[in-house]
């Protein structure tokens, strides 16, 4: 059987939303041409509470694709409803408070793919059949006790892939509650993970462990710059490939202002930015990072004033690090400074300071830190409301709450 693996499309993200959804069908159009089934390990979504026109479009793109001719078939027993053999899992970016639902968990249920969230999903073709196990994205400190609860085991008979959606600590050497690759359970014939948006391709207890990366562009760093793309994945021959998909070109500039005038360096930029765009052929995403300081001064740089004359030929966005000696010099500006950080969602990072602060402060109460923390940042939710949400979540718990008559404390 050919799996294509896509991850990470990110649909309904606003700064390059067109981008999200048009690569998105680029994905699962090749995929059709190319592949007999497709798994799509986590944040098919930007955020877990999408505008209902971003659903709205999500669910006509599914539903396109899950009226085609697949070669291969969700089992009979699954049960879903689902006709295409599109199985999937939400990832972190769909991440809602426990026995809620998500937006992936919609796609589902209108039958437009098979939701493989901390269960198994079969395909078959032709007699062959391939057990998919998803563990859907979770909050890092939780993912060891999840796995530990559901204690994912390879199906006798079948390829057996294991998809998640979290952090590796491997990858992102960031903080001790993330995963390490060596706890993942032995015996499945193939990992496939979503989540890190450029492409991984290791080795684990044996099989071939696979991230394909996202499909759209969603941080400008210096490893976005490659192809988006997804992988094919022979069962029968145990080898994949990577295809790229027509996406829009990034490229960092880095300029060093150092002792030179900003009259000079603005020149140099609009030079570059103008011959990248020529021989792009679209429109590209290009972003400055300029070091070192102007004899004349950073203020005549006007980099905003650059991006602005420059719209036209270039999605242009200019950084600048000229002042950064300026900047406060405590451990979390440290941090992100450095760089260290770079490959970490704001999210993540947000969580992690979180739940760090919550054991300084010695939190034991009965709701778990990830759904507390999920609750207070829900979007679209005014300072007051999210507090509101917590009390409430936190007042449930206690077990004589339902014979309360009175307000929350």
């Amino acid at each position: 059987m050919r799996l294509a693996i896509i991850s990470d499309l990110h649909i309904g993200y606003e700064r390059f939303s067109d981008d999200a959804l048009l690569q998105a069908r680029k994905a699962l159009e090749a995929a059709h041409a190319h592949a007999d089934a497709v798994l799509i390990p986590g944040d098919i979504f930007d955020n877990r509470t999408p505008k209902p026109e971003v659903i709205a479009s999500a669910m006509r793109l599914f539903r396109e694709f899950s009226g085609m001719d697949w070669a291969a078939k969700p089992a009979e027993a699954e049960g879903t409803g689902a006709r295409a053999p599109i199985v999937v899992i939400p990832g972190t970016h769909e991440r809602r408070a426990q026995d809620t639902e998500n937006p992936v968990s919609l796609l589902s249920i209108a039958g437009f793919v098979v939701d493989a969230s901390n269960r198994r999903a079969t395909l078959e073709k032709d007699g062959e059949k391939v057990s998919i196990y998803g563990i859907a994205g979770v909050s890092e400190e939780r993912f060891g006790e999840i796995l530990s609860k559901l204690n994912p085991e390879p199906e006798p008979g079948a390829f057996n892939i294991l998809m998640f959606h979290q952090s590796l600590y491997e990858l992102l050497p960031f903080s001790d509650t993330f995963l390490r690759m060596e706890m993942l359970p032995k015996g499945f014939d193939l990992y496939v993970c979503g989540h890190i948006h450029g492409r991984v391709e290791k080795k684990l207890h044996g099989s071939d462990f696979l991230i394909p990366g996202s499909t759209v562009l969603t941080q400008l760093k210096e490893g976005e710059q490659e192809g988006k793309g997804f992988y094919i994945y022979d069962t029968s021959s145990r080898s994949f490939t990577f295809e790229y998909i027509d996406s829009r070109k990034f490229v960092l500039i880095k300029e060093d202002a150092s002792n030179r005038s900003a009259g000079e360096v603005r020149k140099e930029i609009e030079e570059k930015v103008k011959s990248i765009a020529a021989a792009s052929g679209s429109k590209p995403i290009i972003r400055v990072e300029i070091t070192g300081k102007p004899k004349d001064g950073s203020i005549n740089l006007q980099p905003k004033r650059i991006a602005e004359e420059l719209k036209e030929t270039a999605i242009v966005e200019i950084g600048s690090r000229i002042d950064a000696e300026e900047i406060g010099k405590d451990a979390d500006a440290e941090e992100l400074r450095s760089g260290k950080l770079k490959d970490i969602s704001i999210k993540d990072y947000g969580m992690r300071l979180f739940l760090e602060n919550l054991r300084k402060r010695g939190y034991a109460l009965p709701i778990k830190p990830s759904d507390l923390f999920e609750v207070l940042s829900q979007e679209g939710s005014s300072r007051d409301k999210a507090i509101s949400d917590a009390i409430a979540l936190l007042y449930s718990s206690y077990p004589d709450a339902s014979e309360s008559q009175g307000s929350y404390p």
